[in-house]
């Protein structure tokens, strides 16, 4: 059975995707612990990160540095956390996380809902830093 987060790679779930390339897809955390949170996640299903290929694991952690610098410039944070947990959903992803704190960097502090169109706008936000 797919992951949860292969349907929303294949559009069978709704996602506010930053970035998409045939390795991997980025997109914003329904459940952000501060504004800008996203994941990027491969598009081959594994579970662990320690089990990914060590060329996806390298191309993954690429992206996560484009994205959370992207992150700094968009919200003009002090760092861009990185957070590999691996509880929530058995798809490896990373967790990148503007951040001025390491007091940003908890899941208590996530938020239960978020607008789709707040997502939206975030999700823009990143993406023209990123290509800038």
């Amino acid at each position: 059975m797919p992951t949860l987060f292969t349907n929303i790679i294949n559009g069978q779930i709704p996602a506010k995707f930053v970035y998409r390339d045939d390795q991997c897809v980025a997109f914003m955390s329904i459940n952000p612990i501060t504004t800008g949170h996203a994941l990027v996640v491969p598009i081959l299903e594994v579970d662990q990160w320690t089990d990914l290929p060590v060329d996806l694991s390298q191309h993954l952690f690429q992206i996560a540095t484009n994205i959370g610098n992207a992150q700094k410039r968009a919200f003009g944070c002090k760092r861009a956390g990185l957070i590999i947990a691996g509880f929530e959903v058995n798809h490896c992803h990373l967790h990148v996380i503007p951040t001025n704190s390491i007091d940003d960097l908890s899941f208590a502090n996530a938020a239960d809902h978020v607008d789709g169109q707040l997502l939206q706008e975030t999700s823009d936000k990143i993406a023209r830093h990123l290509h800038a």
